[in-house]
């Protein structure tokens, strides 16, 4: 049955209680059958993902490694460089684009590469709190649901509300979000190709204090437009609106001075755009800043290896949850014992800790095998290390 709970600060929130009978073995068997399948699946594919991941960051490795030994430096980045067509080259500079971005609707112009309109709603968020418990042999599930009225900028279906009546929000927004892109960005005389443009994130928040708002509805304060009639106490279905820009490119911004890349790409016909490794990756290198290329290439070292470690302990994550998963079914065949439950849950997840860190390191030794042999064999050694100390501490068999 659900009832109504008052919180000190007026914020009223529900309880709602629904009650099953327990479960018996055969449906928890069946459930537990159900996981075994989805266990098998992550653990198949953390393989794929482990092994995969050691190849992409060998390549990417060797191609970084390729790129430092033939890049050349572009002397001058306003002159053509013909002896250089097709190479990989070097250059940093200041960005540089036709004209400014415009958005008409609320008169905001800004000479840069990239422009962002985001757009926030006024609206209900609804939290749920889900706690179960077993009581007079039914489980029971009490799930408490609040209320709270948030800027979000993506719009919250109130129809799928625990109690939708007084928390209803607009089923869409009056203005959309948006982000617009410089058709042509250079550095010096060279363009930048898509994937280059792709890279210039570095999105900066518009100040809008000291404008006007465009229309007699809209309102400006601090960092927004509003559409609302007293942004300080907003309503449901009001609309904040604020601007970002990346890439600053206007030699007389009153924003600040034209943002500084360094770039490394193949130079073709005044264009740069990505260059094909004999390692088999491509290189297309953009940050922000005045940097050599040797400091360009230690950087993305560094990308690789931070994403190659994330990738790493994300496979190891799937390999442990699908062994624990296909593993359950010992814990659900013991589990009517409380305190023999308690053992072999505890030592199915440490089974599953010490068979997902060996196979793991297994699986990227096999992927360093004919790259770094040592390496390899020294994974190899550490795998073996959680089978060993299992082993060693088995009482030998007494002799009769």
């Amino acid at each position: 049955m659900p009832r109504t709970l008052s919180e000190p600060g007026g914020k009223k929130e529900h309880v709602k209680v629904t009650s099953k009978p327990k479960p018996g073995f055969l449906e928890r068997l069946s459930e537990t059958t159900g996981g075994m399948l989805i266990g098998l699946l992550a653990f198949a594919l953390s393989f794929y993902l482990l092994f995969t991941n050691e190849g992409r960051a060998v390549k990417t490795a060797a191609s970084l490694d390729e790129g430092l030994s033939i890049v050349v430096s572009l002397d001058n980045i306003n002159r053509a460089a013909s002896q250089n067509e097709g190479k990989l080259v070097y250059l940093s500079g200041p960005l540089k684009t036709s004209k400014p971005l415009n958005d008409p609707n609320y008169k905001i112009s800004v000479q840069c590469v990239k422009l962002k309109r985001h757009v926030e709603m006024y609206q209900w968020i609804e939290y749920e709190d889900t706690k179960e418990y077993e009581e007079k042999g039914e489980m029971k599930k009490e799930t408490t649901y609040s209320y709270n009225t948030e800027w979000r900028s993506e719009v919250i279906n109130s129809r799928h509300f625990d109690r939708e009546i007084a928390h209803q929000n607009p089923s869409a927004m009056a203005v959309d979000s948006f982000t617009a892109v410089a058709a042509d960005v250079k550095v010096g005389r060279f363009s930048l190709s898509k994937g280059l443009i792709g890279k210039i994130v570095n999105f900066k928040k518009m100040s809008l204090s000291k404008l006007q708002g465009p229309h007699a509805d809209v309102t400006s304060y601090e960092d927004y437009f509003y559409h609302s009639l007293n942004h300080k106490s907003p309503q449901v279905g009001d609309l904040r609106v604020s601007f970002f820009y990346a890439g600053l490119s206007g030699d007389s911004s009153p924003l600040g001075t034209p943002d500084v890349v360094s770039v490394i790409a193949r130079l073709s016909h005044d264009q740069l755009v990505s260059y094909q490794t004999n390692s088999g990756d491509t290189l297309e290198i953009l940050y922000f800043g005045a940097f050599s290329p040797e400091e360009l290439f230690q950087r993305e070292h560094q990308s690789n290896s931070m994403k190659t470690w994330a990738l790493r302990a994300g496979g190891w994550l799937m390999m442990f949850v699908g062994i624990s998963l296909v593993i359950k079914i010992f814990h659900t065949l013991v589990d009517w014992l409380p305190i023999v439950r308690d053992l072999v849950k505890l030592g199915l997840k440490v089974f599953a800790v010490c068979m997902a860190t060996s196979l793991s390191l297994l699986t990227v030794a096999v992927g360093w095998m004919f790259y770094r042999p040592l390496w390899a064999l020294l994974l190899v050694v550490l795998a073996m290390v959680p089978i060993l100390l299992a082993k060693f501490r088995v009482p030998p068999k007494k002799r009769h």
